[in-house]
């Protein structure tokens, strides 16, 4: 899809295929850092950076509610979330925003972006993604709630029972679910019996949308209509990105025990992120000088972000048990 035609200026996807590399370096070293022994997990976005930067480039950062996955570091990276948070996270020190070191790694939070963390149990968010829907519906606010989840997590019981609320109550909610075809090592037709995700959504009364989740463009066009639809009062919209994994479901995983490795080669050479910047080259949007300045200029913000979290402090190990018991007072 060219960008013109989805609404986006030739700057708009520069600072796209910013984003997109921004979030596949800041992830390609935190698997240096997890393979050298310095951080203790990773759970990559590689693959999903284009469905994921494409998608929050359509919301209002700072006023609708978002409510991430475990993946999402494109999203959150392009709605404000600072480099350095990331790897504070990552490396689990005391300033980490999100949790102060206290939460495995991408449990992404920041209350002043309006971004909100999960539970570990996959799909825990989209019920919570849906109750703030029905407050601003409640409140007359002009604001969405934003869910994503992965395939797997479609098949949970939150997923149901949170869609058929906001079915019913035609809520403002978009739940996205980047679909990468396997549930840590389940594939795909062993988890769903349907064609598609996006059909399901007839079930619940509302829209229901497949894109290539390749293309940031068609990405930001289905999150931009869908978000125009549930403000309209028209209801939610379920959402299915078609998305490749790269790399295995986390740090702790082989995925060669279970994937065809000849098909990882194959979803490797379409890398959305390569296809991004021969977009920008082929539309003359910028030049290969400009391009690697940039490059430069991101991996330097990684460089960044990665020595000040390592050098920060860890957490006073006498504050362990703080949000966990009640601390009382001695005034």
């Amino acid at each position: 899809m060219n960008h013109r035609s989805a609404g986006l200026s030739d700057e708009d996807v520069i600072q796209m295929y910013r984003m997109m590399y921004l979030s596949r370096k800041l992830d390609e070293r935190q698997w240096m850092l997890n393979r050298t022994g310095k951080i203790p997990f990773v759970i990559s976005c590689q693959g999903h950076e284009a469905a994921q930067v494409g998608a929050a480039w359509a919301l209002q950062a700072g006023s609708d509610a978002v409510f991430p996955y475990y993946r999402d570091l494109g999203v959150v990276l392009t709605l404000g979330v600072h480099p350095r948070h990331i790897m504070l996270a990552a490396f689990a020190k005391a300033e980490d925003p999100a949790s102060g070191g206290r939460q495995m790694p991408n449990h992404f939070s920041d209350p002043k972006l309006n971004i909100f963390t999960q539970s570990s149990p996959t799909g825990s968010q989209i019920p919570h993604a849906v109750g703030f829907a029905l407050a601003f519906k409640m409140r007359g606010e002009q604001k969405v709630s934003f869910v994503s989840f992965g395939d797997g997590t479609s098949n949970q019981g939150d997923f149901h029972e949170g869609l058929n609320f906001a079915g019913v109550h035609r809520l403002p909610v978009i739940a996205f679910v980047e679909n990468n075809t396997y549930a840590i090592s389940v594939p795909y037709h062993k988890q769903v019996a349907s064609k598609t995700i996006a059909e399901r959504a007839g079930s619940y009364g509302m829209e229901g949308v497949l894109v290539d989740g390749s293309d940031p463009f068609l990405v930001y066009q289905a999150v931009k209509e869908a978000r125009h639809r549930a403000l309209e009062g028209r209801g939610g919209t379920l959402i299915e990105a078609r998305v490749s994994r790269l790399v295995p479901h986390s740090s702790d995983d082989d995925d060669r025990t279970y994937r065809d490795q000849k098909e990882l080669e194959e979803e490797k050479a379409r890398d959305a992120l390569g296809k991004m910047r021969a977009y920008i080259l082929d539309q003359s949007l910028s030049d290969e000088e400009a391009i690697t300045t940039l490059e430069k200029e991101v991996m330097a913000i990684v460089n960044d972000a990665t020595t000040y979290a390592e050098r920060a402090p860890y957490a006073d190990p006498s504050t362990v048990t703080r949000y966990v018991y009640a601390e009382v007072s001695n005034e």
